[in-house]
């Protein structure tokens, strides 16, 4: 094995420890600087791993022993950081939204492709077993030609749990850019990319409160979209229905179903790595067994994938051109809800490859 991929992280929020536990177990990656807003989350991540912290963004990507850069800020800030890292000439793995805007989107990819470097965006959960095993399922014909599926995200709001929620009330947050990008980059993978969308979208309220934490009790204003449904036509031509909410307190669900000539599937959680993958045939329901997707992974699985990539030099899987095609489909699905109309999707992708059963 060759030397590891040397990793920067900017941001050392609530997702990054999740990051930093991925990192440590893997041999292909080694975190060697973090910076954040905030010096004492830097230096805790620091003191974690045996990383050195960054003044900032601009010395982080300057630093020699940055091969990669980890971007986990906010995502009103995630174009301006990977292009930082870009012009340094790193690539960059990022969380999710690629970017809050298309312009700044196709402002990353551009900027990536010039300089020759890789960018890779979450989410990697559709990497795991769960979303694999239910691709190969249709890859194999278990449910016949795919017809329609159905993702449903419902939730009463972040606001409850986390001590600083305003950013996923503010533009490039909200339900569907925050957790569409799980649901709709594991409908790309099951279906393929998406061709034309319509929906509905409303915000119930101007205010939420926060729950927990220093700051239980405050309220801030919401400035995006809480509800959102919508219906998506897949370039094989199966239909998806999607209902992504903050207004929902508790439903029954499920997570994504995908509905054939031949059967069905029920799918796990896309937020999630591995879960159960059920086939219905032959006039009941079945479990079925483990048989695509990264065994044990977890976030930074995506980052782990970039990094065998570069090496080997192939393609990796959690690919900006995926990111970007989401990102599409959710901003164009938002113009649809307030045009009231049916609209084109403009930016697609392949369908990314199917990953077979391994253990990084």
């Amino acid at each position: 094995m060759g030397e590891p991929l040397r990793i920067g992280m900017v941001g050392a929020g609530k997702i990054s420890g999740q990051y930093l536990d991925t990192i440590a177990r893997l041999d292909s990656l080694r975190l060697t600087a973090v910076t954040d807003l905030d010096p004492g989350r830097a230096k805790e991540a620091a003191e974690r791993s045996g990383a050195e912290v960054a003044a900032d963004v601009a010395a982080l990507v300057a630093r020699e022993d940055v091969d990669a850069v980890l971007n986990l800020t906010v995502p009103a800030v995630h174009a301006e950081v990977a292009l930082a890292a870009i012009a340094a000439g790193k690539h960059v793995y990022g969380e999710k939204p690629l970017a809050a805007t298309r312009e700044e989107a196709a402002a990353v990819v551009a900027a990536a492709r010039a300089a020759g470097v890789r960018v890779g965006s979450a989410p990697d959960t559709v990497l795991g077993t769960g979303t694999q095993t239910a691709r190969k399922a249709v890859d194999d014909g278990l449910i016949g030609t795919p017809v329609a599926a159905t993702a449903f995200m419902t939730t009463p709001g972040h606001e409850a749990w986390h001590p600083d929620p305003e950013f996923y009330y503010r533009p490039g947050g909200g339900p569907l850019l925050d957790m569409g990008p799980y649901y709709l980059s594991a409908l790309v993978h099951l279906l393929g990319p998406v061709v034309k969308v319509t929906g509905a979208a409303v915000t119930p309220r101007a205010e939420r409160e926060i729950g927990s934490g220093p700051r239980a009790g405050q309220r801030f204003a919401v400035e995006v979209d809480t509800h959102v449904t919508g219906v998506l036509e897949h370039a094989g031509g199966a239909l998806t229905t999607l209902i992504m909410s903050f207004d929902i307190h508790a439903a029954r669900l499920p997570r994504i179903e995908v509905h054939g000539t031949a059967g069905s599937l029920s799918v796990p959680d896309p937020n999630g790595f591995d879960g159960l993958v059920e086939l219905y045939a032959d006039g009941g329901w079945r479990p079925l067994p483990v048989a695509a997707g990264h065994r044990d992974a977890g976030r930074g699985t995506g980052l782990a994938d970039l990094a065998a990539a570069v090496a080997a030099g192939r393609p990796h899987l959690a690919s900006a051109e995926l990111a970007q095609h989401v990102l599409d489909v959710m901003l164009t699905l938002l113009d649809a809800a307030h045009d009231g109309t049916a609209l084109p999707v403009t930016v697609s992708c392949e369908r990314p490859a199917r990953v077979d059963l391994m253990t990084l």
